[in-house]
């Protein structure tokens, strides 16, 4: 059998399902057990199949994706983010378009404590879009910058996108971790830029407005009192992962013991707190558990049908150059990405890259870090990117989805500049990991 027609099999099967609506994870676990039985031998392929459903669960580099996934639930119910977002808004003062760096400077903070894009693009949009809207900014200007900085939670650590990538490919997940933090920090720099040129160049983007002072003291108690205390947690998530000191599974539990003491100091630790917490993390731990447990298994049913290596063999032969077939795979995942979900996507395209990326001899974590950076721009993107749903579902009524459109292009523009740096320049992706990691 020719490896293009059980290719053509298990992906058309698995995308008939997903078009009649059915989940993702029950889409490819139905492939998984009839590619199992046809292919493996029967009853004794569907005991092999729960054996790889077993081993791809029962280990410790999966740890993470609870302890993130609870960080971030803790926090955004205490609501420790909106203290965090009130006292930037303190500090930022009367610059051109302040509520717009308010959402990038905020996004990037709630990024390294949520690790989850819908979650911080639903606070910030809940918390800013109002007061933008009163204080004259255009949709262009009230809406975008937050589109794009909740999405900065898929690139800054710690991301649970990350971690879902780093199993699904077999990619070490402590060094994406840390590899994706300077192409997140210029990904928000880029878009502050971006900002205030815009609110420069056409005022009425962003109207000036009388600021009230804020006496220095208080900024510097908001400052000690909500923030400093998150830098801590920062460090107890990538700091200890980056220095050494701890993988990545037990500084997820640092970030987890620290969150509480700090929602404790604040006297909002509560069973309620606890229990809405708890309900959140389960409800997403089990879709992404069995996502995760339906790849693993996807990929050996392609590697043992001859697909894999049948598509590898095929792309090696073609006459033109290996970094024009990785800028080809990033297309596919672009054009993907305006209709699918995220997850989905990993697990359709990451079987078949990475033993690709890996026979060319290229750098995993590299090519990592730019397939999340698509990932995070296929959040956005139209016209199914699921952060624009999360936007409408917070702005203002007469918000329409081609105003969410429209604004959300400048930053895709931005994450594209970000995407060709890395391309050109891999050590932006590069350089932390081999800095202070073994």
């Amino acid at each position: 059998m020719e490896w293009q027609l059980p290719l053509l099999l298990i992906f058309g099967s698995m995308l008939i399902m997903m078009a009649t609506g059915m989940p993702i994870a029950f889409a490819f676990l139905s492939v998984v057990v009839v590619g199992a039985f046809v292919l493996f031998g029967g009853r004794v392929g569907l005991d092999q199949m729960i054996l790889g459903i077993y081993s791809s669960l029962t280990t410790f580099t999966l740890l993470p994706i609870p302890l993130f996934i609870l960080m971030g639930e803790l926090m955004v119910h205490s609501g420790i983010a909106l203290n965090i977002i009130d006292v930037l808004n303190k500090w930022l003062g009367r610059l051109p378009g302040r509520l717009g760096l308010l959402a990038v400077t905020g996004g990037t903070l709630l990024s390294t404590l949520t690790g989850a894009s819908m979650a911080s693009t639903a606070t910030l949009g809940a918390v800013l879009v109002p007061e933008m809207e009163k204080r004259g900014y255009q949709k262009p200007m009230s809406l975008g910058p937050i589109l794009g900085s909740g999405g900065l939670a898929i690139m800054i650590p710690p991301s649970a996108l990350a971690i879902i990538l780093g199993a699904i490919g077999e990619i070490s997940i402590g060094r994406i971790l840390v590899a994706i933090i300077i192409p997140g920090m210029c990904m928000a720099l880029l878009y502050a830029a971006y900002i205030v040129l815009a609110c420069v160049l056409k005022p009425d983007y962003a109207p000036s407005y009388v600021v009230d002072a804020t006496p220095l003291s208080e900024k510097l108690m908001g400052f000690v009192k909500y923030v400093l205390p998150t830098g801590i947690i920062i460090f107890l998530v990538i700091g200890l992962i980056f220095l050494g000191v701890a993988t990545p599974s037990e500084s997820a539990a640092s970030g987890t013991v620290g969150m509480l003491i700090v929602i404790s100091f604040y006297r909002r630790l509560s069973w309620d707190l606890i229990k809405k917490a708890m309900t959140g993390t389960l409800k997403i731990t089990g879709m992404v558990f069995m996502i995760i447990a339906g790849s693993q298994v996807f990929s050996q049913i392609l590697s043992f049908s001859g697909a894999t290596q049948g598509l590898v063999e095929y792309s090696l032969n073609l006459k033109i150059s290996p970094i024009l077939l990785i800028i080809a795979m990033q297309i596919v995942i672009m054009v993907m990405g305006a209709f699918m979900d995220p997850v989905g996507i990993m697990m359709i395209t990451l079987p078949v890259f990475v033993p690709f990326i890996r026979t060319l001899g290229f750098n995993d974590v590299w090519f990592a870090t730019i397939v999340l950076l698509n990932i995070e721009m296929a959040m956005v993107t139209p016209p199914f990117g699921m952060c624009l749903f999360v936007m409408k579902g917070v702005a203002p009524p007469d918000t329409t989805m081609g105003d969410i459109y429209k604004a959300v292009i400048p930053f895709l523009v931005c994450d594209l500049i970000v995407m060709i740096l890395i391309l050109a320049i891999p050590e932006l992706a590069l350089w932390l990991p081999g800095l202070g990691m073994k």
